[in-house]
């Protein structure tokens, strides 16, 4: 990292679900042409990806998450069974912080903000240090999917809930260039992708399988989100009509759709890569290597397009 001679890039990584997969291709990008990153901040899974890529250990992390398939991503619901959300998240966070190994934030080689929401005092937390793990579980914690996470005396949730692109972090950077991912773009066609995700006959095999156990519970869970993507695709009204995790995660994305349009109006960074909200639905972690490309693609097509006002 120290011999590129780029810009110093102060890089705000939206919040999204699977759709912030793509901000792996976007800081691949930037690498590949130079760009130096210096400072991070981010919520939900652009605190998620901006933290492991802080701890330099993003490579490892894009290994495993490409090579996640519908049925793996069973073995990290570990459900709650709680009022107050449907999945604990310990078991992916432990997964995590065994990949990445435990971090103190301060310590990290690159500035790093986690913005998360203060549920009970109604306001936005900006985690500059303690450990990076759980400042990270504190950012993910969608309201009613993940349980909020208790830190300091503090009941955490999803940062997106008040900040979907945490800008403001970056305010006190010393650096040449501000660049912002918005997960929720317009919908638009996204840049092709050439990544053939066919799986092999043993894994088709295992997922068919898997999906005609109606007896286990993860598994009736992970159909139930795997259905709500093709009621999208019918041409049927009544097939169309919205379901409650549906209509929970429509709302959510609608209120940051507001929230962010609000934001990148009051703090207009210096290039804006906008992620369309339509390229994939929130839980479609195994199209992993597919949406890193397409966010390689996003950031080169953006930064082309805003290179006459940023030189």
């Amino acid at each position: 990292m120290n011999d590129r001679t780029g810009p110093r890039v102060s890089l705000v990584l939206g919040s999204g679900g699977a759709r912030g997969l793509t901000h792996i291709g976007i800081i691949r990008w930037l690498e590949a042409q130079g760009y130096r990153i210096e400072s991070i901040a981010g919520c939900s899974m652009g605190a998620l990806v901006g933290g492991i890529h802080a701890a330099g250990k993003l490579d490892s992390y894009c290994d495993w998450v490409c090579a996640l398939r519908r049925t793996d991503v069973l073995r990290f619901l570990d459900l709650a069974f709680h009022s107050s959300g449907l999945i604990k998240g310990d078991r992916i966070i432990d997964r995590l912080r065994e990949m990445v190994g435990e971090h103190d934030i301060e310590q990290l080689p690159i500035t790093y903000t986690a913005v998360a929401t203060d549920i009970e005092r109604q306001r936005e937390v900006w985690i500059t240090k303690g450990p990076l793990f759980d400042a990270i579980r504190a950012s993910i914690a969608v309201p009613t999917v993940f349980t909020p996470h208790r830190y300091l005396g503090l009941t955490l949730v999803d940062g997106g809930l008040l900040n979907p692109v945490p800008i403001a972090p970056t305010f006190r950077d010393l650096t040449d260039l501000t660049i912002a991912v918005n997960l929720n773009g317009d919908p638009e066609d996204a840049p092709a992708s050439t990544t053939t995700l066919a799986p092999g006959p043993a894994s088709a095999s295992k997922t068919s399988s898997n999906q005609k156990r109606d007896d286990d519970l993860r598994g009736r869970i992970l159909e139930f989100l795997d259905g709500i993507g093709e009621s999208l695709k019918s041409d049927d009204v009544e097939a169309r009509e919205l379901g409650m995790f549906e209509l929970m995660s429509r709302s959510f994305e609608t209120m940051q759709n507001a929230i962010s349009a609000m934001k990148l109006a009051a703090y207009a960074p210096d290039v804006l890569i906008n992620v369309p909200r339509d390229v994939c639905e929130a839980h479609e972690f195994h199209r992993a290597r597919e949406l890193i490309e397409i966010g390689y693609r996003l950031a080169e097509r953006a930064i082309a397009d805003a290179a006459p006002s940023s030189a």
